[in-house]
């Protein structure tokens, strides 16, 4: 049994928790808009054809933002397509997913969707296959009130009040070769320096977002990232990381430790971050906009759902709706504990995606909306972890793994809320096979008591929710705990992840 232990007190700060961090993702991609969040044959579908139980359980997952259009799909993305009369938008073919776009969905009715969600649009801008003025373009149309042509063409499609729109992503992974307008980071960190200046000349206070490595597996990863700020550095907020992760073959260790990597990958684009602004004798600080990341398993979903031929261009295909079980909740538990342990420097991130495809909600065409065990660990983090997230001393047990070498078994973050006086623990038990035993020392948090407390476990590690058996997991009261002495000992089950409110 592993064990662990853990001292928590409120005067020791990571950082102030951005709500931003609590973002999700939504691309032109497979069943995520059509079918998913957008359907007007739907039964539950409102006048703007949004499904409302799909709202509804956006609303309870907690998301803050919502990064749109893309992803690969917004390389070849015209924006101007999907404004103006519906009957007059064109029909075009997505070279990114191989896929008919007719343009139904645009950025109109995505501000309106996000209103009703309650989110904050972020804006991805394509500098794949276009350019500056473009974007320039793009912004004058979402946020200037009136009187240019393009805020004018706005208002006659509808939208009187501008969008507003605060942050706006430079392209998306323009390090990878798959990404249309691919290039190289020199390249690319000019056209990012020149868009992000025309886009500040037009609005001084966008918050803009350059594209880092895709993952920490490229090539290129560390010198994409210092020659990209090295042109960047004074005209951006943000420099984007990607991750994406899935259990390999006879690897559930490494698996189960995935937040080791997101942990890795956020220090080293810190300190190359750093290095340069230190370089440039700027004492500005970049932070991390982590935009996409998830549990996804891309090799088993790129030989299953490749779509191949001149005349085969489905609209909305069933592509990556990966069905999650338990293990790949508790995984997506952890990394948000990686999150929430960086909140000093990640100040923005985006679970890809949010329906559908590689999502924490599901849908069927004409019926259901559920909840896959992903959406557990997301929406209790999103509701608890408020204020700031506080530094932890973590004494764990360890094991060895094939990726990532010796790592703690027991994984931990905790929150405190100011003004409630609330303390928020987060738990992961990285062992598959033994409970274990977690004391936390709450002499920082005098007269503490537990308020509530839910675990994530199962006797199937692989238990999923599905379209026949959607409530198949679903967070579990926890009572295995008890405080004696100014001491919280907590029992976790084996492969588990749980939240606790201390008050």
């Amino acid at each position: 049994m592993a064990r662990a232990r853990i001292a928590i007190d409120p005067a020791f700060e990571v950082g102030r928790i951005d709500r931003r961090l609590f973002g999700s993702f939504v691309e032109h991609l497979g069943r995520c808009v059509y079918d998913g969040i957008y359907e007007p044959g739907h039964p539950r579908a409102d006048a703007d054809g949004f499904r409302s139980d799909v709202l509804e359980l956006v609303r309870e997952l907690g998301v803050t933002t919502i990064r749109y259009p893309g992803g690969n799909f917004v390389s070849g993305y015209r924006w101007e397509d999907g404004v103006g009369p519906r009957d007059q938008r064109p029909t075009r073919l997505d070279l990114a997913w191989h896929s008919t776009e007719t343009n139904q969905f645009g950025l109109h009715e995505f501000a309106a969707w996000a209103e009703q969600a309650g989110v904050e649009p972020m804006m991805a801008i394509n500098l794949g296959t276009r350019g500056v003025l473009e974007a320039i373009d793009l912004l004058e149309y979402s946020n200037v009130p009136s009187g240019s042509a393009l805020a004018d063409q706005r208002i006659a499609n509808g939208a009187t009040d501008p969008f507003k729109i605060k942050m706006w992503c430079l392209g998306n992974e323009m390090d990878g070769p798959w990404q249309l307008g691919h290039r190289n980071a020199d390249d690319y960190g000019k056209l990012a320096s020149q868009t992000a200046k025309g886009l500040r000349q037009l609005d001084p206070s966008v918050e803009l977002v350059a594209c880092g490595s895709s993952s920490r597996a490229m090539p290129t990863f560390g010198s994409w990232e210092r020659t990209v700020l090295r042109h960047t550095y004074e005209d951006v907020d943000f420099i984007s990381c990607h991750a994406y992760y899935e259990e390999g073959e006879d690897d559930l260790d490494s698996f189960l430790a995935s937040g080791v990597d997101m942990d890795r990958f956020i220090e080293s684009v810190v300190a190359v971050a750093d290095s340069v602004g230190a370089e440039l004798k700027n004492d500005k600080r970049i932070n991390i906009s982590f935009d996409e990341w998830n549990v996804w398993y891309l090799r088993r979903d790129a030989e299953k759902n490749t779509i191949r031929g001149i005349d085969n261009w489905p609209q909305a295909p069933r592509i990556l709706e990966d069905v999650y079980n338990l293990t790949d909740a508790v995984v997506v538990g952890d990394l948000l504990i990686s999150l929430l342990n960086h909140a000093d420097r990640v100040k923005a991130a985006s679970l890809a995606q949010l329906v559908n495809v590689i999502a924490p909600i599901m849908t069927e065409p004409g019926g259901d909306v559920w909840r896959q065990t992903t959406f557990f660990p997301f929406a209790e983090t999103a509701r608890r972890a408020v204020s700031s997230a506080l530094r932890l001393r973590v004494d764990s047990d360890t094991h060895d793994t094939a990726k990532y070498g010796v790592v703690n078994s027991i994984d931990a973050a905790a929150t405190h809320d100011d003004q409630s006086g609330v303390t928020s623990l987060f738990l992961v038990n990285r062992d598959h096979q033994a409970a274990s035993t977690v004391d936390v020392d709450l002499a920082g948090l005098s007269g503490a008591t537990v308020q509530d407390a839910f675990v994530l476990a199962d006797s199937d590690r692989l238990a999923a929710n599905t379209k026949d058996d959607q409530n198949r997991v679903a967070l579990a009261e926890l009572t295995s705990y008890k405080i004696d002495n100014g001491t919280l000992t907590v029992e976790l089950p084996p492969l588990s992840w749980a939240a606790l409110t201390l008050a």
